[in-house]
């Protein structure tokens, strides 16, 4: 297929290239690079690999970057509470105003299948945390970042079927593991390299429930849906992840442990935090027989060595950080 990515130079985006080049596919990615253009050296001499720099918000890039594209991945997005809570004006602007403009783009140009990526904060809190949430489950988002991704799926969803229109929106666990566009604010990457560099760690609200996936998985996912039958994912969300990495904060804490064994870490307890969830993955596994392979503690290792080893210099640096 001839597949547009959006954001192809992120965490996710980054791992995600490779894979489909690898695939036979053709990959033309849209981004800005904000953070950077490095985590494209390993793909910019493919010659299926095609580099559009240009702003998601801007309606003629969008237009010349969907043409002739099959499928669209859009992962695009100012991504994660705390930046969406710094820049709102910003976070409307890319993630939903952007969004639908693509999304018409897209259908405009003849694109039929278009793979979304959402986040299983949409979740918000449950109502009874030992219970596990599903696709069927409300939606209470909490926060600027979720609402934008709830509005999006809605309209992916209320879109029409016409023409062979394919879309699939698709929740997130948190993610963490080694990119080619390193991150260590996300809570897995996050602790591991604070307890292993700084040896103190400091947790709020050790106690709530998150699910979490492995990069390389939440790439997989994606070419899966790409890769999968229209009948089998046109116009169904997914969770995505695996229903036994649900983790509350103080379990990360201890399978980070044995790493660090000297870290100081002190816990915060909140009540107040309004995203607790625990996730059930079924559906993505018994329709699209979609499993993970690795678990958290292989990504704890990951970064412990790449933390052990310097391959990364300073990990504080804000460039490893949205």
């Amino acid at each position: 297929m001839k597949i547009l990515v959006t954001g192809g130079a992120g965490y996710i985006g980054s791992t995600l290239v490779p894979l489909l080049l690898n695939a036979g596919h053709q990959v033309r990615i849209l981004d800005s690079l904000t953070h950077g253009g490095e985590a494209l050296l390993g793909v910019w001499c493919h010659s299926a690999f095609e580099l559009v720099k240009d702003d998601i918000r801007d309606r003629n890039a969008l237009r010349r970057a969907v043409a002739g594209q099959e499928a669209v991945v859009h992962l695009a997005a100012v991504v994660g509470d705390p930046a969406c809570s710094r820049e709102p004006d910003l976070a409307k602007a890319v993630n939903f105003d952007a969004s639908l403009a693509l999304i018409e783009e897209s259908r405009r140009a003849g694109v039929e299948r278009f793979v979304f990526a959402s986040t299983c904060s949409n979740y918000g809190r449950m109502n009874q945390t030992d219970q596990y949430v599903d696709e069927y489950s409300a939606l209470r988002p909490v926060s600027l970042y979720a609402e934008t991704k709830v509005n999006i799926e809605s309209a992916l969803l209320a879109s029409s079927s016409s023409n062979g229109w394919c879309p699939t929106p698709l929740r997130f666990s948190t993610v963490y593991g080694v990119s080619p566009r390193m991150r260590f604010d996300l809570t897995v990457n996050e602790f591991t390299m604070e307890m292993l560099t700084r040896r103190h760690l400091v947790v709020y609200g050790e106690q709530f429930w998150r699910p979490y996936i492995h990069v390389r998985d939440a790439a997989r996912a994606i070419q899966l849906v790409l890769e999968s039958s229209k009948d089998k994912v046109a116009g169904y969300v997914f969770n995505v992840g695996s229903t036994d990495q649900n983790f509350q904060k103080q379990q990360l804490v201890d399978l980070i442990r044995p790493h660090a064994p000297d870290a100081i870490v002190e816990f915060v307890h909140k009540s107040e935090d309004p995203r607790d969830y625990r996730v059930s993955f079924t559906r993505i596994a018994q329709r699209l027989g979609f499993h993970t392979t690795r678990d958290v503690s292989h990504g704890i290792r990951e970064i412990a060595l790449l933390v052990k080893h310097g391959v990364v210099a300073d990990p504080s640096e804000a460039k490893y950080r949205n």
